[in-house]
């Protein structure tokens, strides 16, 4: 197997990290990188015994700038970005990386994510388009949840079944090159957490390079299907407002913010998260009336 550098960033994820990176450590060609994002907990402690690059940071600057720390310490020819919440062995690793030595004009790939129970996690995506953010807000992917239109999420059970291309893909496992990595200049840490995946793949798809998925190659994810903490919600708004205002029209941008914001307003309505829920879709809603500085 060609060298692959494996890249964690934690923050408080002592209680999942270990499990992270125990199958990958140690393994011949591969170097694991966990980078700490000012944790408060023991997420380095519990991963002291093992042959892992540790690198601590002074303070949380966010996933996308702890991603580009842990990629710029390796050198290997591949760069897998693996969530602390997520498991893959060597086996799936090495389906991966032989993937991208056979289509070298490709730029990343990517494998079936299950959950911790074996249920599939509906990991490919389509890219965001205004129509999916006024469906969601409408709560129309619910009520149409296999129209391509209304949701960003591929739910067909056939897609998942045989290798192919995808629009974008969840970042809780991804392998990368790194002669693409050094041609974007990694993640963009404007994003502070959220769709810093999607811009990626976006700018991996620009750059002229395929995504590939591979059932083969499978990842355990045990976050895989939990919603934003309501405290992150306005985070997760600033990001969709982000990544509209990089890659769309201005006027489609103003409208995105529109569709960010009329979200927030029905799930105000009629979230059932209690008092927690309701505040953090405020808050959003107060990041897509007034904008932020990560927007």
């Amino acid at each position: 197997m060609n060298p692959t550098d494996v890249v964690v960033v934690s923050y408080n994820s002592g209680g999942e990290v270990r499990a992270c990176v125990e199958p990958l450590a140690g393994e011949p060609d591969v170097r694991v990188i966990l980078v700490d994002n000012a944790s408060s907990d023991d997420s380095l402690d519990v991963v002291a015994d093992l042959p892992v690059e540790v690198v601590p940071l002074d303070q949380n600057g966010g996933f996308a700038h702890g991603s580009n720390v842990g990629w710029r310490r390796g050198d290997a020819p591949y760069v897998l970005f693996l969530n602390p919440d997520a498991r893959i062995e060597r086996g799936s690793l090495e389906r991966l990386v032989t993937l991208l030595d056979r289509a070298p004009a490709a730029g990343a790939a990517a494998p079936r994510i299950q959950g911790a129970d074996g249920k599939l996690d509906f990991s490919l995506r389509r890219f965001p388009r205004l129509r999916s953010t006024y469906a969601r807000a409408l709560f129309l992917h619910r009520l149409f949840p296999n129209a391509r239109w209304a949701d960003e999420l591929v739910r067909e059970p056939a897609a998942y079944a045989a290798p192919g291309r995808a629009e974008w893909v969840s970042g809780a496992c991804l392998l990368v090159r790194r002669t693409v990595l050094n041609k974007l200049d990694g993640f963009d840490q404007g994003f502070f957490m959220y769709c810093e995946d999607v811009d990626l793949c976006r700018r991996i798809r620009d750059a002229g390079h395929d995504l590939l998925y591979e059932p083969a190659a499978t990842v355990s994810h045990s976050g895989g299907a939990s919603a934003p903490r309501a405290s992150l919600l306005p985070v997760l708004a600033a990001s969709r407002l982000r990544y509209a205002a990089k890659h769309w029209s201005r006027p489609a941008a103003v409208l995105e913010r529109g569709g960010v914001a009329l979200e927030a307003v029905t799930r105000i309505a009629l979230s059932r998260g209690g008092r927690a829920a309701r505040v953090g879709h405020a808050r959003a809603l107060l990041v897509a009336l007034k904008g932020s500085p990560r927007s």
